[in-house]
């Protein structure tokens, strides 16, 4: 099985979203996420308006829930989105109701690493409670800082994947070079290596056949 490629629309401008949006589209990616800079600037009608615009699309909302679990899942999948995040360092009880709201919606869920110290404790929390996917994430401020990436986590990501049956994202500085090295994952997410360049569609093809989808 090849890993579907998620296109993180990590910007603050709604009406640039949804340009990058079409053409990432047009390109292949099989999922469209909303970043946490653009709902903070947008707030959720921006999931609400991605929605209304690709209504065939699969939206995750990168929410990085930290709290009010059930609250803030049901803004997320009430605008529109097919899946949201959570923080793993967030407290079991908001993982397990953004879960239950999530179970009542037909939703999905995905615990999120970032800033996260004892991983394999995070991975095991989010296989326990029944996440539909734990992504293992190096920040931006992490990469810019320390020059590490996500492909430093290439053997426990597939050594959590092959030990607990969850399935694994992993993003963090993605570009068609590592693309390469976890497109036996479940979900890569792209960010800058897209809707950095020029001509997002493009960019999206080269990823994609780079995880030899195309």
């Amino acid at each position: 099985m090849c890993a579907l490629l998620q296109v993180a629309l990590d910007i603050i401008s709604l009406r640039a979203a949804l340009k990058i949006a079409k053409e990432v589209i047009e390109g292949g990616a099989d999922l469209l996420e909303i970043g946490t800079p653009l709902i903070k600037a947008e707030g959720v009608h921006s999931i609400r308006v991605l929605r209304e615009s690709f209504p065939e699309a699969k939206i995750v909302a990168d929410m990085k829930i930290a709290d009010c679990g059930y609250l803030e899942a049901s803004l997320a999948f009430e605008a529109g989105a097919d899946m949201v995040t959570v923080l793993g360092a967030a407290d079991v009880e908001t993982i397990k109701s953004v879960l239950r709201r999530a179970t009542e919606l037909g939703k999905e869920v995905m615990v999120d690493t970032l800033g996260v110290k004892e991983l394999e404790e995070v991975v095991l929390k989010a296989y326990s409670l029944g996440a539909h996917y734990v992504c293992l994430h190096v920040g931006i401020d992490v990469q810019r800082s320390r020059g590490i990436k996500v492909d430093n986590l290439k053997e426990y990501a597939f050594r959590i994947k092959d030990r607990y049956g969850i399935k694994v994202a992993v993003a963090g500085g993605i570009d068609e070079e590592s693309a390469r090295l976890y497109k036996d994952l479940d979900i890569i997410v792209v960010g800058k290596a897209i809707t950095g360049s020029v001509k997002p569609r493009e960019a999206t093809e080269r990823i994609l056949r780079a995880m030899g989808k195309l």
